[in-house]
This record gives C-alpha cells, sequence and structure tokens, in this order.
C-alpha cells in the first residue's frame, strides 16, 4: 500500500489512466475483429471499409503507447496481405 502522498496520487493516476487504455484497446481490437470477420466471410468490399476503420484504430493506439507500434504496423501488414488475396 502507498504510504506517501506522492504515491498515493499516482496510484490514482495509474487507476484513470488504466480505464482509458482498456477503452482503447478494446476499440480497437473491435475494429480489427470486423476487419477479420469480413475475411472469413470473403466479402473484399467490407473488409476493405473495415479496414479503412481499423488502421487509424491501431496507429492510434501505437500512439498512445497502448500497442508497440511494431505490433501494429504488423497487423496492418497482415490484414492488408489477406485482404488482397480476396481480390484475387
Amino acid at each position: 500500500m502507498a504510504n506517501t502522498t506522492s504515491a498515493k496520487k499516482a496510484t490514482r493516476k495509474i487507476v484513470r489512466r488504466t480505464a482509458i487504455n482498456k477503452s482503447r484497446r478494446t476499440q480497437m481490437r473491435g475494429a480489427v475483429r470486423g476487419v477479420e470477420d469480413a475475411i472469413k466471410r470473403g466479402d473484399r468490399d467490407a473488409a476493405l471499409q473495415a479496414m479503412s476503420r481499423a488502421e487509424p484504430e491501431l496507429m492510434r493506439a501505437a500512439q498512445l503507447h497502448i500497442v508497440h507500434k511494431n505490433n501494429a504496423s504488423r497487423k496492418v501488414s497482415r490484414l492488408a496481405q489477406q485482404i488482397a488475396k480476396l481480390g484475387k
């Protein structure tokens, strides 16, 4: 348990940040899930539309240090590859 005033304040800040980050992570994962579902259905147009929503979500999450930027880039790249396969 935190003893000093500054440690108590830090604990309160951590709790607030965690709630915000959880919300952002959930939003990002939902956007990615939309792309993956469209790919699974084989619907290229829906996948492209979902991708246009998911890519900024992923990059914003990386910018805010919710996920690592390489992780976000890799995810975008792999989703784009799967969408490209649908076109063939």
